[in-house]
């Protein structure tokens, strides 16, 4: 499930998200997603919960996509990617590694 919204919308998920504890940022990596806790998860650890896509005042040049995650071992977190991530990440492990996560949409 993808909403779109505007950028003020993106501070209020990432505060509540770290509000309910579960503002743990998912890091590309060679090895695979990270967050704080230094384990590596694969794709296939992982699942999105939940995408929402925030336009900018410029359209798609300010625009972005943040991934709610839930991994197999019960950490939730987010993966947060930018228009201008977006440009170098096209052909990138990480565009390459999202598109492999399954979506379970939990409302």
């Amino acid at each position: 499930m993808q909403n779109t919204l505007r950028k003020p919308a993106l501070d209020a998920i990432l505060e509540s998200l770290l509000n309910s504890k579960q503002d743990n940022e998912f890091k590309m990596t060679h090895e695979g997603f990270k967050t704080s806790n230094s384990k590596a998860y694969d794709p296939r650890d992982l699942k999105i919960c939940k995408t929402y896509h925030f336009e900018g005042s410029q359209g798609v040049v300010d625009s972005y996509t943040i991934y709610l995650i839930m991994s197999n071992d019960g950490l939730v977190g987010y993966s947060l990617d930018s228009a201008n991530d977006f440009q170098k990440n096209e052909d990138s492990l990480y565009n390459w590694f999202i598109t492999k996560i399954p979506v379970e949409d939990i409302g």
